[in-house]
């Protein structure tokens, strides 16, 4: 019975207080898309582009949303909402080269589509992975929410990607946060060419509401005036009252995921039944028996969107390909490049005036000093509120900082992380605990496809911080020990710091938050309670980027991180070798002129790292010094690291797997050459 009264709204339109010019306003909102799309189609057939995802007799859902939402709140469409594009006033030609990828276009052709976001028009465009903007979209509401603005965010999913482990995250978490966000779901029936039956087996997607304790609605999604209708009492009541409604738009898609594709595997009767209810051909024909729109009207309606069409195409197909500039390219990659002027031959630093502490402590008032500094920051991470997080970092940061701002999560790494990027794209900054640095793998779409691409791709900024504390030493295995920096160290548009001292983890950690990108800052666990030294006391920065000679020397070079710093350390002062220690520090971007300098001084180089042999970065850090120091050198570079098996649990085999024991016959054997 519910399922047949959501089928006859599709056809019965209701105006309620709606009056006459606004009825044809949403018309000519609702025209559009459709004539671009047919200019698309036409344009695929000529061979004048080569793809196309449409959307045809969805349009109902894409523009009842974008007139349903406030001209200042976000929404997040998919690559089927051409009509939030539109609606919102994005320029037409801007949006063919964006389409073709032309300079003109929001991503200056390094992507295509819809993936992209405008900040002026408030869209944030989804990347190809299905869910990963749930997430964002909870970061965007909680921004709303904290600084108490009555506003509304709406995010698109479709019916195939409630299956997805991020659909499942992102919902529950703004059904515990009451995050004011409508997460619109539309249900075409086909995950590209799997039927629903074949990807769940509720009758309606909306019934998942109930186990996240959250509202939902059922609208007939080919039904403009529902939509609008639907959307704006929803919105309306999320802004007095937030919490996250899931709304379930029933429509349907009449051209093929891509055209390639086609719509073979769709029944003709199904073909059949969707195209008399069409959103735009039914409305259409309302108005003109309702006497709303004559004739006269519409031709003339069509013949101006057709024009404006025609003219924005030749305006984007007129401009000259992307030129590609190699300095522009790689200046994008980060909204903070790492430039290095004059900094003169490396000195080992002056020792630090100021109080001891222990490295634990440095990162805690590395935080402390950032959540003072920076009222917009918000710290996030499981069981980080009053239990202090598992190593009790921010054991104390409720009283002072409150709830708000230091939030526990529900155990959903990639659902947060979206919510550090949300916040950012909402003028915010952001702090991502992994509990250990090895649950980060929950969350590598959301860091390498998301955060680290965002600035490249449309020019926005990812101020996410994500503390990874790593490293083995403690017997805790395989799940709990990993060095898993290399993960992040090939992804352009991340940075990665790994600080050796108390004082470099705090000013490495304050600069991290007052960098626009996004950094990995890992924190080895066997450092916290063990390394004793003085940290300068109120906020401070040290240079992200930027390695450090810890000690000096003549003969050979040691380069290293984190715990290698310490192992190398002790085993050139017990060999008794005359050797350069450099602490990188900051691993992405590496700090390339410090270890060339270094080893073009002593012809001799070593890399030392905890990672495993195969795949860590001393293998790049290695090649570099291979072919800008060859004449240079003396002796071959080696490297030292942990065996390549993951990290055993007892004590023997542990240390067995670690690279220390094997340093000092490394070192010998290069000091020798």
């Amino acid at each position: 019975m519910f399922l047949e009264t959501i089928e006859k709204k599709q056809l019965a339109f209701d105006r309620k207080k709606l009056q006459d010019a606004e009825l044809l306003d949403i018309y000519e909102k609702l025209l559009r898309p459709r004539l671009i799309e047919e200019k698309m189609l036409s344009m695929l057939r000529q061979g004048r582009i080569s793809k196309w995802f449409s959307g045809i007799g969805q349009e109902a859902v894409a523009v009842g949303s974008a007139l349903a939402m406030e001209g200042d709140e976000y929404i997040l469409p998919m690559h089927r909402n051409l009509g939030v594009f539109t609606t919102r006033g994005v320029p037409m030609a801007r949006l063919f080269g964006q389409f073709q990828g032309h300079a003109s276009g929001f991503t200056k052709g390094r992507d295509r589509s819809f993936h992209f976001g405008t900040q002026e028009h408030k869209i944030v465009g989804m990347i190809s992975h299905l869910g990963p903007q749930m997430g964002v979209a909870d970061g965007i509401a909680l921004a709303h929410k904290l600084r108490k603005e009555q506003q509304c965010t709406l995010v698109f999913t479709g019916d195939g990607a409630t299956s997805e482990g991020d659909f499942h995250e992102s919902v529950n978490t703004a059904a515990v946060w009451d995050l004011p966000v409508i997460i619109l779901v539309e249900n075409n029936g086909y995950g590209l060419s799997t039927p629903s039956s074949e990807q769940f087996r509720c009758r309606f997607l909306s019934d998942k509401a109930l186990g996240y304790g959250i509202e939902s609605r059922v609208v007939a999604g080919n039904n403009i005036l529902e939509v609008v209708h639907t959307l704006r009492e929803v919105a309306t009541s999320i802004r007095r009252r937030p919490r996250p409604v899931l709304v379930e738009c029933m429509t349907f898609r009449m051209r093929g995921h891509e055209e390639a594709s086609g719509t073979k595997y769709v029944p003709k009767e199904l073909m059949e039944e969707w195209g008399r209810k069409d959103p735009v051909a039914n409305y259409e024909n309302w108005l003109l028996a309702q006497g709303i729109l004559s004739e006269t009207m519409r031709d003339a309606t069509h013949h101006a969107i057709k024009q404006e069409v025609a003219q924005a195409v030749e305006i984007a197909f007129s401009e000259e390909p992307v030129k590609a500039d190699l300095a522009t390219e790689l200046n994008d990659v980060y909204a903070k490049p790492i430039v290095h002027g004059d900094r003169g031959p490396a000195r080992v630093e002056t020792p630090v005036q100021g109080k001891e502490m222990r490295f634990i402590d440095g990162i805690t008032d590395g935080l402390r000093e950032s959540m003072r500094r920076f009222d917009n920051l918000v710290l996030m991470g499981q069981d980080i509120a009053e239990y202090g997080g598992a190593f009790k970092v921010t054991d104390g940061f409720v009283a002072e900082f409150g709830k708000d701002r230091v939030r526990n999560t529900p155990l959903c790494e990639s659902a947060i992380l979206g919510v550090g990027l949300g916040l950012s794209i909402n003028g915010m900054k952001a702090m991502v605990e992994m509990q250990f640095a090895d649950f980060v793998s929950e969350g590598m779409t959301q860091i390498c496809n998301n955060l680290a691409k965002t600035h490249w791709r449309w020019g926005q900024n990812a101020d996410v911080v994500v503390r990874m504390p790593t490293g083995a030493g403690s017997g805790a295995g395989p799940f709990h020990s990993q060095s898993n920096e290399a993960w992040f160290f090939k992804t352009p548009g991340l940075k990665i710091v790994y600080p050796a001292f108390p004082n470099d983890a705090k000013g490495l950690l304050c600069a991290a938050f007052e960098d626009p990108d996004p950094v990995m800052y890992f924190e080895h666990k066997n450092l916290y309670r063990s390394l004793h030294g003085n940290v300068r006391e109120g906020w401070f920065t040290l240079p992200i980027g930027e390695a450090a000679l810890v000690r000096e020397g003549r003969d050979l070079s040691v380069i290293t991180y984190g715990m290698g710093v310490h192992w190398a350390l002790a085993a050139v002062e017990e060999l008794g070798l005359d050797a350069d220690v450099i602490d990188l520090r900051s691993l992405l971007p590496w700090d390339k002129e410090r270890v060339l300098e270094s080893v073009r001084k002593t012809g001799k180089a070593l890399v030392l790292h905890e990672d495993t042999l195969t795949g860590g970065i001393g293998g790049e850090i290695s090649a570099t010094i291979m072919e800008e120091c060859f004449t240079d050198l003396d002796a071959p570079v080696m490297r030292v690291a942990s065996i390549d098996t993951p990290i055993p649990f007892s004590q023997e085999l542990e240390a067995q797997f670690l690279p220390k024991q094997r340093l000092k016959g490394a070192l010998e054997k290069l000091a020798a050459y």
